[in-house]
């Protein structure tokens, strides 16, 4: 049992750096994933909820390109042919302006593949959220915004924006943890997460049950984080509507 826990050292003799390593890459796969999917779920829930038959149907259209697909095969899509689609776009235009080819390839790393696919399926999801946040806000408030002289982009900005976000807070939170949770699929790429570190330890001591072990108790760790610092901003965005309604 001692040389057992004497591989989760910490230094050439151990995999604790290894796996503290993974653990940090998967941490900032999904921070850095985060602000574009959010982005990208406000953005798609606006186009949802436009009077534009247009943006409805490209809204309509991303939701269910995105929610359908496995979360595997759009890493796979993404680290395999957005490099493919972007050197024949680039060899279109040069085609169409007359220009030499260039020969042009593109190459997409592991690391922006993994945030590319992880926000493109975070934004689908979170578009649902946003959208049941926005038409969860009285029209009366529009409204009575219009009647102040309020221009639309100020009156979302400071009126239905606060209260979408307190709103949606709850169902981003839970799309913040399946994403966490998520990011264990882009080993397949090669890039050496949590996921992938733990099971290159296991291969190597012959010990799965306690590196699959210390990557779940980390996980959870993850996720007993978050979920106290979601506790937090709900608390925050809905203090001043619970003192607004203490005041009336």
């Amino acid at each position: 049992m001692s040389e057992a826990l004497a591989s989760l050292a910490y230094g050439p003799d151990g995999w604790g750096d290894e796996l503290l390593s993974g653990l940090w890459l998967t941490v900032r796969l999904a921070l850095t994933a985060l602000p574009f999917g959010l982005g990208i779920g406000l953005g798609v829930a606006l186009l949802k909820d436009s009077r534009s038959w247009t943006g409805r149907l490209f809204g309509e259209a991303y939701t269910t390109v995105f929610r359908g697909l496995p979360e595997l095969l759009t890493i796979f899509i993404v680290y395999f042919g957005a490099p493919r689609l972007l050197s024949a776009s680039v060899a279109w235009t040069e085609r169409l302006t007359g220009r030499e080819p260039s020969g042009f390839a593109a190459a997409v790393d592991g690391f922006t593949a993994g945030v590319v696919a992880l926000a493109l399926v975070f934004g689908a999801f979170s578009s649902e959220v946003f959208l049941g946040a926005i038409r969860g806000v009285p029209g009366s408030q529009r409204e009575a915004a219009e009647s102040l002289g309020l221009s639309r982009f100020a009156t979302f900005r400071l009126v239905i924006l606060p209260q979408v976000w307190r709103l949606a807070l709850p169902g981003l939170t839970n799309n913040w943890l399946v994403m966490l949770k998520d990011t264990s699929l882009v080993s397949v790429i090669a890039l050496a997460e949590l996921m992938r570190q733990s099971d290159v330890a296991a291969r190597a001591t012959h010990e799965p049950f306690l590196f699959y072990l210390v990557a779940c108790l980390l996980y959870l760790g993850l996720s007993g984080l978050s979920t106290a610092g979601a506790l937090w901003l709900e608390r925050r965005a809905g203090r001043s509507f619970a003192s607004a309604a203490r005041q009336g």
